[in-house]
C-alpha cells in the first residue's frame, strides 16, 4: 500500500492519499488523530497542523511533501462538482415537467372526472402521477437554485480567503498565536527564577499558592503533609525546565513563523523602515513577536538595545539582551515582516472661547442624504466640575466648520423640555483659561450676523 502526505500552506491542513484501503489498526490511528475522510476526494484530511499528526503523517508516508493543488483550484473543482449535480437536478426537473405535461393533456378542454363512470379510477390515477410529476418538478429546480447557490458559495469562499484584507486579518491572528506560544516560555523562564531564589519553608509555601508559579496540587500536599518542602521546589523548576526545553512547543512556534513567511510573501514585500530608530520603535517590535516587558535603550549614535525579564525569541536574538545598530534592527524587523505603524496625525487643539453671537459652526454628524455638513450649535456656559460630572456618553467634541479647532458639546443643558428631545449644545468653561476667537470663527460669526 502506498500512501502519499502533503501540506498547504494556504489552508493549514493535512492531507493523506492512500492507494487502497487501510487496515482497521491504521484508520484507527489515523481517526484518533483527528483525520477525517473526504468521500468526494478520495482522501484523509487534518483540519489543522499539529506535531502529532506531522508526527503519524511521517510515519505513514515517509515524507510529507507540497500540496500539488492550490486552494483556487480545489474551490474550482469543487465548484464544477456542485455545478454539475445542479445540472442534474435541472435535466429532472425538465423531465418530470414533460411527464406532468403530458398527462395534464387527459384533462384538456376542461374534461371532468366523471364519477361513477368506469374511466373514474384511471382519470384519478393520471391526475395522481400528474401532480406527482409537478411537485418533484418543483422540488428539483429547487435543488438547483439550492446546488448552484453553493458552488457560487465555495468560489465566494475562495476569493475571500485570498483576499489582501483578510490575509493581513490572518497574520494578524498568527502574530496573536505566537505571542501565546512565546508568553508560555517567559512564564517559565520567570517561574524556574523565582523557585530558584526562595529558599525558606514559607517561601515555598507561599509560592506553591500562587496559581501561575506552581502545580496545582503542591499547596494542598503540603498542608497534608504528603510532600516536602524540597519536593515541591524541585518538582516546579523541573516542570518549568520541561516547558522551556519542549520540543513541541518549538516546533509550534517555528511552524507559525513559517506560515507567516509563507503570508506576508503573499501579501507583498515588507517595506524597509526608513523612520527614525529609537528605543519605542524597538520596544514594539519585539513585543509584536512575544517578548516579555522589553526596555529599550540607545548606547550610542547607531546603537540600539533591549532587554527582556524572559530570554527573547529565539528568531530575534539569543538571550535576554539584543544589541544592534539601526541599519542591523531595520534588517530584522523587515525579515520578521514587520513596519513600523504610521503615526496617525494630531487632533485639532480644543478651544475654550465665548462666540459673540451665541453659536458655533461645526461639522456635522448626520449621515442621511440630504443632510447639511455644517450645523450651527448653541454655546451654553457652565463651570469644570458641572461639565466633568456628565456622563461620558453624553459630552464629547465636534470639529469646527474649518477643520482648524475642536469644541467641547453636552445635551444642552438649557434646554426646558424632555430630555430626550434636547440637542447638542457647544460649552464654553467660565473658570478655565479662556482662548482668543479663531480668525474663522470670527468670520463665521460675522457672515451669520450680515445674513440675520
Amino acid at each position: 500500500m502506498d500512501i502519499t502526505a502533503t501540506y498547504s500552506p494556504e489552508d493549514n491542513k493535512i492531507r493523506l492519499y492512500a492507494s487502497e484501503r487501510l487496515d482497521d489498526e491504521t484508520f484507527q490511528r489515523i481517526k484518533d488523530a483527528g483525520f477525517k475522510w473526504a468521500p468526494r476526494q478520495e482522501l484523509f484530511v487534518a483540519p489543522k497542523w499539529t506535531p502529532g499528526r506531522e508526527d503519524i503523517a511521517i510515519a505513514l508516508a515517509g515524507e510529507i511533501e507540497p500540496e500539488e493543488m492550490t486552494l483556487a483550484e480545489r474551490a474550482q473543482a469543487k465548484s464544477d462538482r456542485l455545478a454539475g449535480i445542479a445540472s442534474k437536478r435541472e435535466t429532472q426537473a425538465s423531465a418530470y415537467h414533460r411527464a406532468a405535461d403530458e398527462l395534464s393533456r387527459a384533462f384538456e378542454n376542461g374534461q371532468p372526472i366523471l364519477v361513477g363512470h368506469h374511466s373514474e379510477r384511471k382519470a384519478r390515477k393520471t391526475q395522481e402521477k400528474m401532480h406527482a410529476n409537478m411537485s418533484n418538478a418543483v422540488k428539483a429546480m429547487r435543488a438547483v437554485d439550492y446546488w448552484l447557490y453553493r458552488a457560487e458559495s465555495v468560489e465566494r469562499h475562495a476569493n475571500y480567503k485570498n483576499d489582501p484584507r483578510t490575509r493581513a486579518r490572518r497574520i494578524k491572528t498568527l502574530l496573536a498565536e505566537l505571542r501565546d506560544l512565546q508568553r508560555r516560555i517567559n512564564k517559565a523562564h520567570k517561574a524556574v527564577d523565582m523557585w530558584n531564589k526562595v529558599e525558606t519553608p514559607e517561601q515555598i509555601k507561599m509560592l506553591a499558592g500562587h496559581f501561575e508559579m506552581s502545580l496545582s496540587n503542591h499547596w494542598y500536599d503540603l498542608e497534608n503533609g504528603k510532600i516536602t518542602h524540597d519536593e515541591v521546589k524541585s518538582q516546579s523548576i523541573a516542570a518549568f525546565e520541561r516547558t522551556i526545553n519542549s520540543a513541541g512547543l518549538q516546533r509550534w512556534i517555528m511552524h507559525t513563523l513559517n506560515r507567516l513567511a509563507f503570508e506576508q510573501e503573499l501579501l507583498g514585500a515588507v517595506p524597509r523602515y526608513t523612520g527614525e530608530m529609537t528605543p519605542t520603535v524597538i520596544q514594539m517590535f519585539v513585543r509584536e513577536h512575544g517578548a516579555d516587558k522589553p526596555k529599550g535603550a540607545k548606547i550610542d549614535d547607531d546603537l540600539f538595545s533591549v532587554t527582556c525579564e524572559a530570554p527573547l525569541p529565539v528568531h530575534i536574538a539569543d538571550g535576554c539582551t539584543a544589541e544592534l545598530s539601526g541599519d542591523e534592527w531595520r534588517d530584522l524587523m523587515q525579515n520578521c515582516g514587520y513596519h513600523p505603524p504610521e503615526k496617525k496625525p494630531a487632533k485639532p487643539h480644543i478651544l475654550n472661547f465665548k462666540a459673540p453671537n451665541g453659536t458655533i459652526q461645526v461639522k456635522s454628524r448626520a449621515t442621511y442624504r440630504g443632510a447639511a455638513e455644517v450645523e450651527a450649535l448653541p454655546q451654553a456656559e457652565m463651570t469644570r466640575a458641572e461639565y466633568a460630572a456628565i456622563y461620558t456618553d453624553y459630552k464629547g467634541t465636534r470639529l469646527s466648520s474649518c477643520g482648524e479647532f475642536r469644541v467641547r458639546i453636552t445635551l444642552n443643558p438649557n434646554h426646558t423640555g424632555p430630555r430626550y428631545q434636547a440637542g447638542w449644545a457647544a460649552i464654553f468653561i467660565t473658570d478655565q483659561k479662556a482662548h482668543e476667537m479663531p480668525l474663522t470663527a470670527q468670520q463665521s460669526a460675522a457672515q451669520e450676523a450680515i445674513a440675520s
